[in-house]
């Protein structure tokens, strides 16, 4: 089992334990994605590029966004799943038309 589908598991047991698939339907998992992506825009929200570097380097800021950037991840996971997307190939395929999209 690849790593992938080994967390995908994990999520699906994660909610069947808290008895939440009713609610992870496409919408709102949609949703609550592009509420995850507001909070990792929040953490660089009015920073100067440099204050972003010296946050990112002195690990405060880099822990804040990994856990942001972590929830966006897993909701795009448990998205891809409830709507029946093989998220890899799909991101292989957006990047084969990419490359032709955009030569060098």
């Amino acid at each position: 089992m690849s790593e992938l589908a080994a967390l995908s598991a994990r999520l699906r047991a994660f909610a069947a334990a808290r008895k939440w698939e009713p609610f992870h339907t496409p919408k709102n998992l949609a949703m609550a994605l592009a509420g995850e992506a507001g909070e990792v825009l929040a953490e660089l929200q009015w920073l100067s590029d440099a204050e972003i570097a010296e946050g990112l380097a002195d690990g405060e800021l880099k822990q804040r966004l990994a856990d942001e950037a972590a929830d966006v991840f897993l909701y795009l996971m448990q998205l891809a799943d409830a709507s029946g997307i093989d998220l890899l190939a799909a991101a292989h395929a957006k990047m084969d038309r990419n490359e032709v999209r955009f030569p060098v």
